[in-house]
């Protein structure tokens, strides 16, 4: 049985149910998170998100697939919401990072990729002595592990829904390449951020009726245009990296 970890997770093992967990403390950012400048989102999550953090699309695997990211930083390696573990207070925290150290992915059996996903924790929090039991004495799930289950599925929904956005936005051709140039008023190096896809708001007007309504129905197009005013909050990011700077 071959059990792929999902981006930023390390080593993963199925749950059981009599192990015990250490979750995430309240607002702890983990270890994977503390030096991406970019974190994965998913379709409910895009006005949350936008209200903070910049969307971009980036590619997934092939130049042809793409996926939604919240933008934590203005250089590799840099996550300007890490304040010494703990995420930047009355700020969203995306689900990909509460979710952790659980996580549902699918498993691959002698060569063929299974259709159910498979409920899995990082190795590194399961503790017998200090975690937290998710199922009572007879296995039966306690209220912890009902609320974290929920957030798996949900999450997992999501992404479909994500990666199904993401095809039509490719398909009906508004995927466009971008770079972000910027520099601090005291000097310094300027900032060179490449790499990054946005929607090419000019191409809209071009789609037919069937492709607007398309993206109507399916709640695309309200998405696209919170993905374009989230590009406004790239000025957020570069306040917050001054005031790191200046700290």
């Amino acid at each position: 049985m071959d059990i792929k970890p999902p981006f930023g997770y390390q080593d993963i093992a199925p749950l059981a149910r009599n192990q015990k967990v250490r979750p995430l403390a309240p607002g702890e950012v983990p270890a994977f998170a503390r030096n991406l400048n970019s974190i994965p989102i998913s379709y409910t999550e895009f006005a949350l998100v936008a209200r903070e953090y910049p969307i971009i699309f980036t590619a997934a695997g092939s130049a042809e697939s793409f996926a939604p990211v919240a933008v934590l930083g203005m250089a590799a390696g840099e996550n300007l919401y890490d304040q010494n573990g703990k995420w930047a207070a009355n700020v969203y925290v995306p689900a990909y990072v509460r979710r952790f150290p659980f996580c549902m992915t699918r498993v691959t059996l002698d060569k063929v990729e299974q259709q159910n996903r498979l409920i899995c924790v990082e190795r590194s929090h399961i503790d017998d002595k200090a975690g937290e039991a998710m199922f009572d004495a007879k296995g039966q799930p306690l209220e912890k592990w009902k609320e974290i289950e929920r957030l798996l599925s949900e999450y997992e929904v999501d992404l479909e829904r994500s990666r199904e956005m993401c095809g039509i936005l490719a398909d009906y051709g508004l995927l466009e390449p971008f770079t972000l140039q910027a520099k601090f008023n005291e000097g310094g190096n300027p900032i060179h951020l490449s790499g990054m896809r946005r929607i090419a708001e000019a191409k809209i007007e071009h789609l037919n009726a069937s492709q607007l309504k398309n993206l109507v129905k399916k709640g695309i197009l309200a998405r696209i245009y919170a993905h374009l005013l989230s590009l406004d909050n790239f000025g957020k990011l570069l306040d917050r990296k001054a005031t790191k700077k200046a700290a």
